[in-house]
């Protein structure tokens, strides 16, 4: 009888510890479900947008060009006269790849190929999931060239190639500077007239701004020179990472995860319970041991 009562009780808190087991693996692995839920590779790194990347990149090096027009009539006739028609010109690429390091060896090759100039860089990303943005300066006459090499590079996601007129802007600069070059002039021609000392030190101190606001000019015009001339190749190649696997393997993955999960921290729990009943029981004895419970206290513990 008290064999069967046994094993009657056996079963019971067997039963009780696989259902508290099996409540807690379901919980984890609904918790995977609930943090990852797109996450079918197993994989719950950050993934790059490229075409998102592209478009805000830090690159802010000005590249302008020139080409040669002819001058129109108001009836839409040449009139023989030419003038330089300054431009700027960008292309923005996004290509993507799972061989990065092979894709990245190609367009440094391409770079050096057309003699181009690496003006930005930008590297991000752990292997996997790594993320390449280059500003690249190249001749005009190739800029077309480059860009249908740069296309094989990868597997293209997007392209955006954007040609903006200049020309205005280039001829307001070049008046403000003569505008500028004349106050100068004019201000330096006062120095030989004398007057009051603060007089002089603020007529020094104008003359001090104005030339310094024509070297500011002078800065914006020389990245319209001729011998300084580029149009701009905006290339970002993004890490696709290895193959996704299948639903299977991935939900058996995260079974295993849940599982090792569950085991490890349900074991944990079951020892610091162990070890608190201990300290309870122990705690007990010495209360009991020094006469410190009272009498109901202690047959209610009974």
């Amino acid at each position: 009888m008290e064999k069967n009562l046994f094993k009657n009780k056996f079963r019971k808190y067997f039963f009780y510890f696989l259902l508290s087991f099996a409540v807690l693996f379901f919980c984890r692995l609904i918790y995977g479900y609930i943090i990852y839920p797109s996450d079918v590779s197993g994989d719950s790194s950050t993934h790059y947008n490229p075409i998102s990347q592209s478009n805000n990149t830090d690159f802010s090096r000005k590249n302008y060009a020139s080409e040669k027009k002819s001058d129109f009539t108001l009836a839409g006739s040449p009139t023989g006269q030419k003038f330089d028609q300054k431009y700027e010109k960008v292309g923005s690429v996004s290509s993507s790849t799972n061989e990065f390091d092979k894709e990245e060896k190609k367009v440094r090759e391409l770079i050096q190929n057309f003699k181009a100039l690496i003006q930005y860089e930008s590297n991000n990303g752990l292997e996997g999931r790594r993320f390449l943005s280059l500003g690249i300066g190249v001749n005009p006459d190739k800029f077309d060239e480059m860009i249908l090499e740069i296309k094989k590079i990868g597997k293209l996601e997007s392209i955006q190639i954007h040609k903006t007129d200049k020309t205005n802007e280039y001829s307001n600069l070049n008046a403000q500077r003569e505008s500028l070059e004349k106050t100068r002039t004019a201000l330096i021609s006062f120095k030989g007239k004398g007057g009051k000392i603060d007089e002089l030190i603020n007529l020094e101190n104008k003359i001090l701004e104005v030339e310094e606001s024509i070297q500011k000019l002078g800065v914006k015009l020389g990245e319209f020179d001729t011998e300084n001339e580029f149009c701009t190749v905006l290339f970002t190649l993004s890490e696709t990472g290895k193959a996704s696997k299948s639903w299977f393997k991935s939900f058996v993955e995260r079974l295993k995860t849940a599982f090792e999960w569950t085991v490890k921290y349900y074991l944990l729990i079951w020892v610091l319970l162990t070890f608190a009943a201990l300290g309870i029981f122990l705690f007990i004895l010495i209360l009991e041991k020094l006469k410190i419970f009272p009498d109901l206290l202690k047959k209610y513990l009974e």
